[in-house]
């Protein structure tokens, strides 16, 4: 009787950032077959936290959508969080983990809008997320990013749609949706994400100035409470859908930006081996 054929090993990918676009991206790949590591920085500064692996950062791990990631010192750490099946993340800055890791796939999804320091030349595939990023260039390929008709569509020559610093409309409302830090100071609040807010209402505090809510809503994100933060800085964002399941599953514009990922990964990498279901056993 012949042997049964080996499983394959699952192909490693490397997400530069943990936020929730990247979270997106890493669920996919998790889910068509990757074994996924994600770098961060020491202390995220993720709004969308409750669909953001970047909070295992802060906890150790976190689970979306059913999909757990542990936080990992080193790839020792990371290689035993991925044989449990979970997703690794990694307080790496720089990505160092990258040249130890061999990844087949590496994603930029920083969201920095410009290159901190991807190159083609990181990985057999390379993606970089939203603009700041030249395909054939800094990478293989580019993801679009922005709102509207080319959500998530692929770039194969140039780049991405400039950023126009104005977020995307969500219930009808752009803007007036997010909440912004008023002063410069550490961030406050005895709130959680997913809780109901009116227009007015004080949602948080930096330093001694109030952090009000523009409308009426859910708390569909919200800064880790205790970071310093400088005026303007992004510190939450207020869904006037008012949906508060929404604040608990990753949103329509990751999905779509993790299907061009993938999509661009599957073209470059000549498609994803899947692992051989395990035999039925014999009665």
């Amino acid at each position: 009787m012949s042997a049964r054929p080996s499983t394959p090993a699952r192909p490693h990918a490397l997400v530069k950032g943990a936020g929730d676009l990247a979270t997106g991206v890493a669920l996919r790949l998790r889910r068509a077959g990757f074994a996924v590591v994600m770098t961060e920085i020491a202390r995220p500064t993720v709004v969308r936290r409750t669909v953001a692996f970047a909070e295992a950062v802060y906890e150790g791990r976190t689970t979306v959508e059913g999909v757990t990631a542990r936080r990992a010192e080193g790839l020792a750490e990371a290689e035993a969080v991925l044989r449990r099946g979970d997703v690794a993340v990694v307080v790496d800055p720089e990505a160092h983990i990258r040249d130890e890791l061999g990844a087949g796939l590496v994603v930029d999804a920083i969201l920095a809008k410009r290159n901190l320091g991807t190159s083609v030349a990181d990985a057999p595939a390379v993606v970089a997320l939203g603009p700041g990023f030249v395909a054939g260039v800094d990478a293989h390929a580019v993801v679009e990013t922005k709102r509207g008709h080319s959500l998530g569509r692929v770039v194969w020559e140039g780049e991405a749609l400039p950023n126009t610093g104005v977020p995307g409309e969500v219930g009808g409302h752009s803007a007036a949706r997010v909440l912004r830090a008023p002063a410069t100071g550490v961030f406050e609040s005895g709130l959680e994400i997913g809780e109901r807010v009116v227009a007015g209402q004080r949602v948080g505090r930096v330093g001694d100035a109030a952090v009000l809510s523009s409308l009426d809503g859910v708390l569909r994100g919200l800064l880790h409470p205790g970071l310093e933060v400088s005026e303007g800085f992004k510190l939450g964002d207020v869904d006037p859908r008012a949906e508060r399941d929404h604040c608990f599953t990753v949103s329509d514009k990751a999905l779509a930006v993790a299907g061009g990922v993938l999509e661009a990964a599957c073209a470059l990498l000549g498609g994803v081996r899947f692992a051989a279901p395990p035999a039925a056993p014999r009665g």
